[in-house]
């Protein structure tokens, strides 16, 4: 007999130890919109960024290039279609596109609306606040742009 949940002790036998030690692979890393058998697509809860999403590659990968090129061009499709539906649904003044994986190795795009007023313009979200947030960014529920992600990925493979 396991001590403790024994259902974590069969899911560390599905998975290596790298991701296992994944944050990404192990929780889904947000509220999930949309998702593929490749990849999904999560909601950041950050309130001075409404409309923060990311694209996680579902399987443990660490960059682009180690996806055959067919599988580049599909998340590249994901990460383009979310940044439409950011743009529609939440007007920002820009959008910032980043792909870093210094802190979580595994493979993720940052879909991130900014403002001309919000707290780090413009500079990265990352980076220092440079004032108070203005406030007043449209407020849209995860049920809305999880059905306009739908509708604009309908044609990606599931």
């Amino acid at each position: 007999m396991f001590p403790g949940d024994p259902a974590q002790h069969v899911r560390s036998l599905d998975v290596s130890p790298i991701e296992a030690a994944c944050e990404l692979c192990a929780v889904p890393g947000g509220s999930v919109l949309w998702q593929s058998a490749d990849c999904r697509v999560v909601r950041v809860d950050d309130p001075h960024y409404p409309g923060f999403c990311r694209v996680i590659w579902n399987a443990h990968v660490r960059e682009m290039t180690d996806l055959p090129p067919a599988e580049r061009q599909q998340l590249l499709t994901v990460v383009f279609a979310v940044e439409e539906v950011v743009r529609r649904l939440f007007a920002p003044d820009k959008i910032n596109l980043a792909s870093f994986g210094n802190v979580v190795p595994h493979l993720h795009w940052h879909i991130i609306p900014r403002w001309r007023d919000d707290r780090h313009f413009p500079e990265p979200v990352w980076g220092q606040v440079h004032r108070d947030d203005a406030g007043g960014r449209p407020l849209v529920a995860d049920e809305e742009v999880a059905g306009a992600l739908a509708a604009a990925l309908a044609k990606v493979n599931r």
